[in-house]
């Protein structure tokens, strides 16, 4: 029948949602245990994380039929390539309004790079403040820095400055900050250094891979200020 609601669809998509809200929940709940245990490196705390959706054997569990079984499936997805599939193609009906919808819609709707960053600015500094004023899912700030390292363009730096800005003023900032991996931390010091060279005076920029304390020297203005400020945050030197 014409018009008719797809009753089943709905329900997928519903059981969707509520199994990345539920991942959401876990892996930040993994990510503060880890903290409160001090673990001693970035690798153990993601290997923490990634286990979070593992429960303990109990008496009942027999272990004398031995199979291969792949015992972290959520660690293997990235090499396997094995996602659910979940309708990867579908547009957005709405923005996301909270950290759970921003999760799904990043994890489901996003199928590249510049979607992501489009749907960043498509946010702006505001909401993305509001959306992770609570707290920001680990994982999330590396992913973010990436993004706007392989897509960030003359055009859109001050809005890109407006959400970092927003970000540094989200709970727990620091440790996120903290936590970056290695190639993390790269993609953060390549931001800022892009940022640095779109922000310079034209006639006389700074050439490719200049040190950022030298590009100081030609930086001036309550931009630029704030960038700098920024750079300090964010643990760029």
């Amino acid at each position: 029948m014409e018009g008719a609601i797809d009753i089943r669809a709905l329900e997928k998509e519903l059981e969707g949602a509520i199994a990345a809200d539920e991942k959401y929940l876990r892996e930040n709940e993994a990510k503060f245990r880890a903290v409160h245990q001090k673990v001693a490196s970035y690798e153990e705390f993601r290997d923490i994380v990634l286990a979070s959706h593992l429960k303990p054997l109990e008496k009942k569990d027999k272990m004398g039929n031995k199979r291969n079984v792949l015992w972290n499936s959520c660690a293997m997805k990235a090499s396997c390539k094995q996602e659910n599939k979940v309708e990867l193609s579908q547009k957005l009906e709405r923005l996301p309004e909270t950290s759970a919808e921003f999760y799904r819609d990043w994890r489901r709707c996003m199928k590249n790079s510049q979607e992501r960053y489009q749907l960043l600015l498509q946010l702006g500094s505001q909401n993305l403040g509001r959306i992770f004023q609570t707290d920001l899912a680990f994982g999330l700030l590396g992913e973010f820095l990436a993004v706007f390292t392989e897509n960030v363009c003359i055009k859109d730096r001050d809005y890109v400055l407006e959400i970092l800005e927003s970000f540094s003023d989200t709970k727990r900032f620091g440790l996120n900050v903290e936590l970056l991996g290695e190639q993390e931390k790269e993609n953060c010091q390549q931001l800022f250094e892009k940022l640095q060279r779109m922000g310079t005076d034209p006639s006389s920029p700074p050439e490719e891979g200049m040190p950022v304390a030298q590009i100081h020297c030609q930086a001036d203005g309550p931009d630029e200020r704030k960038l700098i400020e920024l750079m300090h945050l964010y643990q760029v030197s």
